[in-house]
Formats: structure tokens, sequence, C-alpha cells
């Protein structure tokens, strides 16, 4: 007997229908790109807590080095939008294959384990991997953006893409932010031979010693106590458990999750369909290559666009700049950080709960219509967060989770429907000005949200080192005073209610394409498709 061969359901133009196929192909994508991105908060606190980097430079080297990285972008963009090269696997999968291939690799280049180098040695070090770092998750991450609207043309398919691309991306993000602290992490224990075992494993500068005052590290300072072989170390400035970063850990961390990184693209290579005409100049009038400087102009003429970015780079300059400050906060205040992944996850779930229902919400009420509704949600959140510092310690975890809750459901909404939200302003550029231009201006969205990541950490990594925070970079994580711990909680409650802000702005606020807008718009260009075919 002869196998019965299981036919392939093809569209008008020959391709495979769009379904499910394409949707969890497209989640694989930003999971393989967020495997890496979610490590940018870890940077910060490797070089801070593992590398003993002083704040003022630090912030420096990020500065230089984000200055790239949103510069780079648009870059990519323009040279992906002009190359007419016929690719075997196709233009954008080539260009992704070449990205996941360096992220194999460069996501660990950024955490080499050598503490005790010299100073310029480090700065080498720091630039070099991240350069690298960055130069391939730009070339994956462009053309994975730019790819949704070519994948199918249909409005609600590519909401559903949307959806299931926030799917991925927490996925991917959720794997590194919530098991990595539990790894890096470890309680100093007590060891008679060799009572500071655990400086061999840390970079403690000059005089930090007397600081720490670890010549004393042979009683517990809460009981008087002396300590026995693998009691639980507690630091004599304040009676809070010792606990050092493992930075080899982040590095071999780092090292696997390229790997499963790659997995997931190669996956999404295999299995997603591009309906669309990745090498036609789209363009009415035909023939120019895509001028980046005209296109800039244009960009910052697209309101929805910058509507897109507003609630973006508020996302970036604020929540993702608060996972900077939040894991020290933990290590500092709550005294923890092996639980502040836990902690942060309580602000994914609320996407999760809402995301079964977000096609069905977008059809019935539009996108610009949910997200807005989803920024109030954020507002109330980060009003919450702001009032757990002043809560008694013993409940403010748990106010602060409150907090999160809130706000995770609003950033939920908002990046259910983010991605599908900037495909419809690059069919509003069309609509506009007669050109489609879709891997400039998603590059150029994606240069701003880089230039917040970039400018986003390395200010609050300045902020937290002015008399105003306090934050000692020769003492780590465990030598700070509770004044410094009790003051990051406010600058973190801050950045979380800057970024609601921005994010309610930017949707509800600058972005105008609402649901009627867009039924207009869609019939508009499929006129004047019809009249160009």
């Amino acid at each position: 007997m002869s196998k019965k061969q299981k036919t392939v359901e093809l569209d008008a133009n020959g391709h495979r229908k769009f379904g499910i196929r394409d949707k969890l192909a497209y989640a694989a994508g930003d999971a393989g790109c967020n495997m890496s991105f979610s490590l940018k908060g870890t940077v910060q606190t490797f070089w801070l807590v593992y590398m003993m980097m002083e704040t003022g430079l630090f912030s420096l080297l990020l500065l230089l080095v984000q200055a790239w990285d949103a510069i780079n972008d648009p870059i990519i963009g323009s040279l992906i939008d002009n190359d007419k090269r016929r690719y075997k696997m196709g233009k954008y999968k080539t260009y992704i294959f070449i990205g996941a291939c360096g992220l194999l690799v460069g996501g660990a280049a950024v955490f080499l384990p050598f503490p005790k180098a010299d100073l310029a040695i480090k700065v080498v070090l720091f630039i070099l991997g991240y350069v690298v770092w960055d130069a391939a998750y730009t070339m994956a991450n462009v053309p994975y953006g730019t790819m949704l609207n070519i994948v199918t043309e249909d409005d609600q398919e590519r909401a559903s893409l949307s959806v299931f691309r926030s799917i991925g991306g927490a996925v991917g993000g959720m794997l590194p932010g919530v098991i990595l602290p539990m790894l890096i992490w470890e309680k100093v224990t007590f060891n008679s031979e060799n009572p500071l075992w655990f400086l061999d494993k840390i970079e403690i500068p000059k005089g930090a010693k007397d600081k720490f005052v670890l010549e004393n590290l042979i009683a517990n300072p809460n009981t008087g106590e002396a300590y026995k072989d693998g009691d639980i170390v507690f630091n004599p400035l304040d009676g809070e458990e010792l606990q050092i970063l493992l930075g080899d850990r982040v590095f071999w961390a780092a090292l696997i999750m390229g790997v499963l990184g790659f997995i997931f693209f190669m996956f999404m290579i295999k299995n997603i369909t591009i309906r669309g005409n990745e090498y036609a100049v789209q363009n009415e009038k035909g023939g120019e290559k895509v001028n980046f400087i005209k296109s800039f102009g244009t960009f910052m003429k697209n309101r929805p666009a910058i509507g897109c970015t507003i609630a973006a780079m508020g996302m970036f300059l604020g929540m993702q700049s608060a996972s900077t400050a939040n894991t020290i906060m933990f290590a500092t205040h709550f005294k923890n950080p092996q639980v502040s992944g836990l902690v942060m996850l309580v602000g994914f779930l609320p996407m999760f709960i809402f995301m079964p229902f977000a096609t069905k919400l977008v059809k019935k009420y539009g996108k610009k219509e949910v997200a807005s509704l989803g920024s109030i949600a954020g507002l109330i959140g980060a009003a919450v967060l702001l009032i757990f510092p002043l809560c008694p310690k013993n409940v403010q975890l748990l106010v602060y989770m409150a907090g999160l809750v809130f706000f995770g459901l609003g950033m939920g909404f908002y990046n259910c429907v983010s991605w599908a939200m900037m495909g419809d302003a690059i069919d509003y550029q069309e609509w506009k000005t007669g050109k489609r231009e879709e891997s400039v201006v998603y590059a150029l969205h994606s240069f701003f949200r880089k230039l917040a990541q970039g400018v986003g950490p390395a200010a609050v990594i300045f902020i937290m080192g002015l008399p105003i925070i306090g934050y000692d970079s020769a003492l780590g994580s465990i030598g700070q005073s509770t004044q410094t711990a009790e003051r990051l909680c406010w600058l973190v409650a801050g950045l979380y209610a800057f970024s609601a802000v921005c994010q309610f702005v930017g949707v509800a606020l600058v972005y105008n394409i609402d649901k009627k807008t867009l039924a207009t718009m869609k019939s508009d260009l499929a006129a004047r498709h019809t009249e160009n075919a």
C-alpha cells in the first residue's frame, strides 16, 4: 500500500495558504531575537557588579556603543531595501540566517569574564564584544521585523502575526529573564579554612575590604554567634545575606542562549512562507533607489509611525532601563536577586492572559483602541508602583508586584498589537506618499528604539552614581548603604511611571489610525494596486 500524500492547500498565487505554521514560525523568530536581546539588562549588571566598571565611565561607553547601534539599523535597512541579488533562501531569510550565525557567539562576546584585567583592556573588551553582538542582532532583527508585511497582506492575519510575535518575544525574554538570575547569583557560605574564599570570584578594589569589614566575617552580626562551616554569611554592615554575582556563569549562559536562539531562527526560516515580492522596487514612480535622507524626512511626517516610536522609546527609556536598576535593587534592598526574574514574570502573565482574546478584540474594536485601553491600565500600574517605596518593608514586595500586574496588562495590550500597528504605519506612508519603503521605515523606527535602549541604561547608570542615589561602583552589590537601596526603589518606580506615560501619549494621543481610518486606507491602497498591476 502506498502512503497517502498530504495535500497542501494553495492560495491564488500558488503559495501555501496562511495558517498556524506561519504564526508559530514568526513567533519562533522573535523568540530567537529576544533570547539574545533580553540579555541586555544583564550586560549592565555584569559590568557594574562583576567587572566593577565605574558608573560614569560605563554610562559613557554605553552611549558610545548604542550610538553606533542606532545608526547601523537604518543603514542596514537601506542596504536590504536596495539589495536586488537573488538568494536561494530569499533576501530576508538570508540576512536573518547571517545574523543568527553571528548571534551564536556574539551574545557571549560581551560577557568575557576578566574582572581583574586592566581598565583599558576592559574598555576594549566591552566595546568590541558589544559591537559584534549588536551587528549580528541588527542583521537578523531588521529583516525579521520587515517580513511581517510580506508574509500576508490581510489585516487580520497581520494582527495575528503580531500577537504570535509577542508570544515568541515573551517566551524568548522569560527564559533568560526568569531563569538567569537563579543561576548567576550565589549566597556566600562560611568556610573556616578560607573565610574570604568568595573574593576569588569577584573583583575587590584596594580599600574595599575595609568598607566591607570582610576581615571580621567570623561571626553572625545578628546573633553574635560564630559561624560554622556551611552557614550563610551575613554582611556586617547591614546584617543581610551576602550574595555574589558569578560572572563566568553569565558567559556560559549567554553562549547557551545563542545556541537556543539559533535553533529558533532555523525553525522560522524553514517554516514561514513569504507571499509578497521582497525584490520589487515598491515605488509608484519606479526606478530610483531608496534615499535614506529623504526617507528620514518622510518618516518624521508619518504620524502613526511617530506614535509607535514614542510608545516604544518610552518602553525602553522606562521599563527596559528599570531592569538595570531593578536587579541591583533586589540585591541591595530586598536582598534576594535570585527572585528578581520570578517577580518580573508577574509583569508578563497579564499579557499571556490577554493574548487568546487579542485577535477578536482587535477585529471588533481596532488596534489603536485596544492599545489605548491598555495604556490606561499601564498608568494605573505606574501609580501603584510609585506608592510601594512608601509602604512598610514587609508589604513592599506585594505592592510592587500588584503594580507590575497592571503595568504588565497595559504593556500586554500594546505588545500584542504593536507590530501590526507598525505594519499599518508602513502602509500609511505608502498611502500618503505613493512610496513603500518597508525596511527603511522599520529600520528608522528601530533606530529610535535603539537610541532609547542606549540613552536609557546609560542615563540610569549615571544617575545611580550621583549623590542623589549614591551607588558606589567600588562596592558592587554587597556594600551599598541602606539609603542607596531605598533610593533605588524610587528610581525604579519613577522609570516605570515614565514608561507608562510615554505609552499613553504615543498610542492614545499621537497614533491616528483608528478602525475607520484603517478601512479607508486599505480600500484606497487596494484600488491603487489594482490600477498599477
